[in-house]
């Protein structure tokens, strides 16, 4: 996963651990302040899923959560299509 701030020009990169339609989880050592906003990119496999995202809330040290905003629909199918994968292998992680 890598999220970009396009206001302080920073790019982190670090693994999701959780996904759903709403948000994800972000493990990274460093991370942004609650409320800024993001553009975010996840990889998986040969497919990518691309949003803005906002900092929901932060672990200092060990990782964010991530809220989805503004996804267009192809995007969200993408992401549905992943998340109703996960369900059916019992993960809840990519």
């Amino acid at each position: 996963m890598e999220i970009v701030d396009p206001v302080a020009h920073i790019s982190l990169s670090g693994r999701t651990a959780e996904i759903s339609l709403g948000g994800c989880y972000m493990d990274v050592l460093n991370t942004l302040p609650k409320d800024t906003v993001v553009q975010l990119t996840i990889s998986r496999d040969l497919g990518s899923f691309h949003s803005w995202g906002r900092i929901a809330y932060v672990h200092q040290g060990i990782g964010m959560g991530v809220q989805f905003l503004d996804t267009d629909l192809e995007q969200k199918r993408i992401l549905k299509h992943w998340v109703d994968e996960l369900d059916a292998s019992g993960f809840a992680s990519l």
